[in-house]
């Protein structure tokens, strides 16, 4: 109990420290990233933690569409299973396969597969980070005081766990509600729509079942994505280690989500909605938007 609360403090002072003021002392901040746009929305916050006076260092696979080398973090990286012309024409391949339409039970299989592809990629190159001595030795040397990780891909998280440092999730969601478990958060299936369902936080029975069976296909392509990173946890740890485990050593987690757009849902005291911080980039409305809101206006009144 007592060391659970250790943890879960060395984790709040973590983010006291990411939203410390600009004339106090950096600390040190390692980003495990993951490709797309995860990491686009996460750069924009190292740049911020940057400006601040923080020292970031990002590691990430020495193949990537996005994540290259800029001015305000340094980049270490590790091998991943692939050159740079297949990893982009497999990513082509799976942006493909999302517009495609026809059969959904044909789709659903292409999509396990693809998934088991790209997963069987990332798990590969986890394993080049987790079992790469060097990098190992100098990241753990270095005495990060924060893992800013999206447990999406969860070696950041694993990482973090075995390295004893405070993680901090930086995410929009975890399918199949693996967040629920590792938060030990309520999840009412009998008014919190399930994702994709299409369904609100009114239901009748029907819907209240489908809700509870829908998820089961995202189990199975979750089961393929995430369970082998509990077993190469396990395999570091010499024990049996499961992935909420890994994800329950959490301190605060970041969702960037917030409840104007999502049914709200209970939250425990460590999670945080953060929904519009990738939406630094603001443009003025056009004319007609503004012509538009002007007569909402102007019939609002006269209605009331």
């Amino acid at each position: 109990m007592a060391a659970g609360f250790h943890v879960l403090l060395q984790g709040f002072l973590g983010l006291l420290l990411l939203c410390a003021l600009s004339w106090t002392e950096g600390g040190k901040v390692l980003v495990i990233p993951i490709e797309g746009s995860h990491w686009l929305s996460m750069r924009d916050v190292t740049k911020e933690l940057h400006a601040r006076g923080h020292q970031i260092v990002v590691v990430a696979p020495d193949v990537s569409l996005h994540i290259k080398g800029e001015d305000f973090f340094t980049l270490k990286t590790y091998a991943f299973p692939s050159t740079d012309q297949g990893y982009k024409q497999q990513m082509m391949e799976n942006i493909n396969l999302v517009f495609e339409t026809g059969n959904s039970v044909k789709t659903f299989f292409k999509t396990s597969e693809a998934l088991k592809e790209i997963s069987a990629s990332l798990l590969t190159s986890c394993k080049n980070l987790l079992y790469n001595e060097t990098l190992i030795w100098q990241l753990n040397s270095s005495s990060f005081d924060v893992v800013l990780t999206d447990p999406v891909f969860p070696c950041g998280a694993v990482l973090a766990k075995y390295l004893h440092i405070p993680a901090v999730f930086f995410l929009r969601y975890i399918p199949c509600g693996i967040d629920y478990e590792a938060t030990q958060c309520p999840n009412p299936p009998s008014y919190i729509p399930s994702l994709l369902t299409r369904l609100s936080d009114h239901m009748d029975f029907l819907q209240r079942t489908t809700n509870m069976l829908y998820p089961l296909a995202l189990k199975y392509l979750c089961h393929v994505s995430f369970s082998p990173y509990g077993s190469l946890a396990s395999e570091l740890w010499q024990r049996e280690v499961s992935l909420v485990e890994v994800l329950s050593h959490a301190s605060v987690w970041l969702f960037r989500g917030d409840f104007v757009f999502d049914y709200p849902r209970p939250i425990m005291p460590n999670m945080v909605f953060i929904g519009g911080i990738n939406c630094a980039i603001r443009k003025p409305l056009s004319q007609v938007c503004i012509e538009l809101f002007n007569q909402s206006i102007f019939y609002a009144e006269y209605i009331f």
